[in-house]
C-alpha cells in the first residue's frame, strides 16, 4: 500500500486529488494539510511513502516545505503538484529533493501513475 499525504491550500484541489488517489487500488491517503507549515509534522506522524505537495501556497511554499521535509524525512518522497509549469519552479522543485512535477489539470490517471511511479524509485518531470 502506498501511503500518501497531499498539501494543498485549497479545500477543492485537496479534496479532489485525495478522492482520485483513494480510488485507486493499492493506494491510502494517509491526511491532509492546506499548507506548508504543517507539512513535516504531520510527516513525522502520519509515516507516508509520498508527499503530494502544492508548490504555491500562503505562508510557506512548497519548495520550501520540500526542503524542510526532505532534511527530516529523506525517505518521504515528494510530487510537486502545480497549476502552471514554470522553469525556475521544476529547477527549484529539484534542488529542493522532489522526485518530480506535475501539473494539476492533467488527468487523474496520469496523476495515480505518477504516485506509483514515484514511489517505486522514479521520477516524473516536464
Amino acid at each position: 500500500m502506498i501511503r500518501v499525504l497531499v498539501v494543498d491550500d485549497h479545500d477543492f484541489v485537496r479534496a479532489m486529488v485525495s478522492q482520485a488517489l483513494s480510488a485507486a487500488r493499492g493506494i491510502e491517503v494517509v491526511g491532509e494539510c492546506q499548507d506548508g507549515t504543517a507539512v513535516v509534522s504531520a510527516a513525522a506522524s502520519l509515516h507516508p511513502d509520498i508527499v503530494l505537495m502544492d508548490v504555491q501556497m500562503p505562508g510557506m511554499s512548497g519548495i520550501e516545505a520540500t526542503r524542510d521535509l526532505t532534511a527530516v524525512c529523506p525517505l518521504v518522497r515528494v510530487l510537486m503538484l502545480t497549476g502552471a509549469v514554470t522553469s525556475r519552479f521544476v529547477t527549484e522543485s529539484a534542488d529542493a529533493g522532489a522526485s518530480g512535477y506535475l501539473v494539476k489539470s492533467g488527468d487523474p490517471k496520469v496523476l495515480v501513475s505518477a504516485v506509483r511511479t514515484v514511489a517505486s524509485g522514479g521520477s516524473i518531470w516536464p
